[in-house]
């Protein structure tokens, strides 16, 4: 998500600071490089030290520096930097950053600082309901500056309430926008994804081993590029990024009710989710009993076929994307899907997708020479969902 971004993390002192070496951990596995700055007050929770041993880089802390301060070393950090996050976030740090004061290493910095900016409070709930903390981060909003809002839960002084430090994958969910191009602004984008569940008794249902997870990145990837995002998620999609409405369905017929409700003139729809084909013809409100019984006849119906639906809507998207995991002849089956379900293009993937965290296949479209294929490689999800959403930009309906 984050490779080759450069990430300057600046602490503010309080004791959520050592979540805040999980949060470096967390961009330096996703490629990301990582720089530090730390307060006084900081360094009284933990030490530069561990950080150092995260980043593999100093970490800076002094204002008065002079091997820094000779090249001026407050504005080179920020210009290094591609995006600038503060967390903590304490009261003290968020009222200097209000009202332009700049005494210490950070404080400074922020004032020459060009990047975008994040800021992660955590504090006291009382500090921050404070009404001198609530006009200064209204006043930090006014100037651009993004901040999130404090978890709730128990705080370290024992009490409870909004004040926690996001979670790291929160605050990085947060921070993709700040350094993606907003491409999308403006676009209703409609995903749906993961599978779906057919009851047979009060117990048992027919489903499959999607988990929902490629669906889930392709929204979270057009909401960080500005898309307004409607996921319509099959039980156990996971939920990642802010900024995606999601509606959570179990069936094909519920599923299909939200997709099209979604669908009317937004302007794209991706079908990622993996729909069962039949439902049973009878379901029992009873869980059904095995007593002697050895052998069981169970009748199916076919489901209605939710992306060839979509892409009949009288109130189209302007570009449908149908997904078609195979087990065989994947390309082959994918052209004839192609044109049966009236899409614009089809991504052709192998079933062995399904539960993994990597995934490869094919995009189908037509062109002015007819059906063109593409090979998309083997990666991870979150790779294969950015080729995906550049693949449907450069897509012509």
């Amino acid at each position: 998500m984050f490779q080759g971004k450069n990430i300057l993390l600046g602490m503010g002192g309080g004791i959520a600071v050592y979540r805040v070496a999980e949060l470096a951990r967390l961009f330096i596995k996703q490629g990301a490089n990582v720089r530090c700055v730390m307060t006084t007050s900081a360094c009284e929770f933990v030490t530069p030290l561990t950080f150092e041993a995260l980043t593999g880089e100093a970490v800076h802390t002094d204002l008065f520096d002079l091997t820094s301060e000779r090249a001026m070393g407050h504005i080179q950090l920020v210009r290094w930097a591609d995006v600038v996050i503060i967390a903590p976030a304490t009261a003290n740090l968020i009222a200097k950053l209000a009202h332009g004061i700049a005494d210490d290493l950070l404080s400074t910095m922020m004032q020459v600082c060009e990047a975008s900016v994040l800021l992660a409070p955590a504090m006291n709930t009382s500090m921050w309901k404070s009404l001198a903390t609530q006009r200064n981060v209204q006043t930090l909003k006014d100037d651009g500056i993004n901040i999130l809002e404090p978890a709730a839960g128990e705080l370290a002084c024992g009490e409870f309430g909004a004040g926690r430090l996001p979670e790291p994958q929160v605050i990085a969910d947060a921070t993709l926008p700040l350094l993606l191009p907003q491409a999308l602004q403006g676009q209703h984008w409609v995903v749906n994804a993961g599978p779906t569940l057919e009851p047979w008794d009060a117990v048992r249902v027919l489903s499959n081993r999607a988990s929902g997870t490629l669906g889930a990145r392709l929204a979270q990837y057009a909401a960080a590029m500005g898309a307004d995002v409607s996921l319509i998620a099959g039980v156990g999609t996971p939920s990642f990024g802010c900024g995606v409405q999601r509606v959570d369905v179990q069936t094909c017929d519920e599923m299909l009710q939200a997709c099209e409700e979604a669908a009317q003139h937004a302007d794209v729809f991706i079908g990622t989710a993996a729909v069962s084909d039949f439902r049973f013809s009878e379901m029992s409100e009873q869980k059904i009993k095995r007593g002697d019984t050895q052998q069981l006849n169970v009748q199916l119906t076919a489901n209605t076929d939710i992306i060839a639906s979509i892409a009949a809507m009288p109130k189209r998207p302007k570009k449908v994307i149908a997904f078609a995991a195979e087990s065989e002849n994947h390309v082959a089956y994918a052209k004839a899907k192609l044109e049966r379900k009236g899409v614009d293009a089809i991504v052709a993937n192998d079933v062995n997708n399904m539960a993994s965290d990597s995934a490869s296949g094919w995009w189908i479209c037509h062109r002015e020479n007819g059906i063109n294929e593409e090979i998309i490689e083997k990666c991870n999800k979150m790779q294969f969902s950015q080729e995906i959403i550049k693949k449907v930009m450069e897509l012509v309906p």
